[in-house]
């Protein structure tokens, strides 16, 4: 992950595993909706700049090239909305002149947004300016890739889960959470992050395997418990590395099969490697 204070970073290997995975899914998620709503939005929370440092797209990117070289881009009769959110003044405002070519290439009643804010507070007013006015909001794919472990509470999980066509792609950092356990202003946070403070008991093992399994298989009930019916997640490494992990919710099975797939379809060379979580009946891979 980059610094807090970066404009622009390095693309690290693991985190070109999560945008191999997220291209791939898309292929599938863009038709299935596109071709059965009327509105659909891709959320992407904490967006960033929108490229790294070689000229390698970021997440909104992608999501943009996506949609419009998707093979049944002129058979998708959904508005398409998409909403990148960021923090960052600075990354906020490189974000929107990287999109502004973009939009005269989308069709009518498509649209790109980009906003300047914390992802917590601002994903609902977006989200809700969305739907008709006797309408909740659209399906939504919403990409959470935070920095840390704040500002992704679950009841905002829960919030996005609560329309029965929506999903969320979730980073959770858990080198930090395994190295900040203890501390005490990691407490609040970790509180928010799960929904409750149960997380304590698994940071309190000893074994690192089992305090892991029991935080993960925790994040999944909570995850359930906000609404989704469908839990899976991978790993991403550096080498031997365990960096962080993506986990998917959804309330469909269909979305998580198709997940599912796109994680089985990249095959990622060199020192990086994902592993597929053990859970909800997927296999792992390195």
């Amino acid at each position: 992950m980059a610094a807090a204070t970066e404009k622009i970073w390095d693309l690290k290997p693991h985190s070109l595993g999560k945008h191999l995975v997220l291209r791939e899914y898309l292929k599938a998620w863009l038709p299935i909706l596109g071709l059965t709503q009327e509105r659909i939005i891709f959320l992407d929370g904490f967006a960033g700049p929108g490229e790294y440092k070689g000229g390698e797209d970021g997440s909104p990117i992608i999501a943009l090239n996506a949609f419009l070289e998707h093979s049944a881009k002129n058979k998708i009769r959904a508005e398409v909305k998409f909403v990148f959110i960021e923090d960052e003044q600075d990354r906020a405002e490189h974000l929107d002149g990287l999109v502004s070519p973009f939009k005269a290439r989308l069709p009518q009643g498509s649209e790109v947004r980009v906003v300047c804010g914390a992802f917590d507070e601002t994903f609902a007013p977006q989200l809700e300016s969305l739907a008709d006015a006797d309408k909740p909001f659209p399906p939504c794919f919403a990409m959470v890739d935070p920095f840390g472990v704040s500002d992704t509470p679950m009841h905002v999980m829960e919030r996005i889960l609560a329309h029965r066509m929506s999903e969320v792609y979730i980073s959770v950092m858990y080198e930090q959470i395994n190295r900040f356990r203890g501390s005490d202003e990691f407490s609040g946070p970790l509180d928010l992050l799960y929904g409750c403070p149960d997380w304590r008991t698994c940071a309190d093992l000893n074994d690192g395997r089992e305090r892991r399994r029991c935080l993960f298989d925790l994040y999944k009930r909570q995850l359930r418990k906000a609404g989704a019916e469908q839990v899976i997640h991978f790993d991403l490494y550096d080498g031997s590395r365990h960096k962080y992990s993506i986990f998917h919710a959804s309330r469909h099975a269909l979305a998580s099969d198709k997940m599912k797939a796109a994680i089985w379809s990249i095959d990622p060379g060199g020192n990086f490697s994902f592993r597929g979580g053990q859970t909800d009946g997927t296999c792992q891979r390195v």
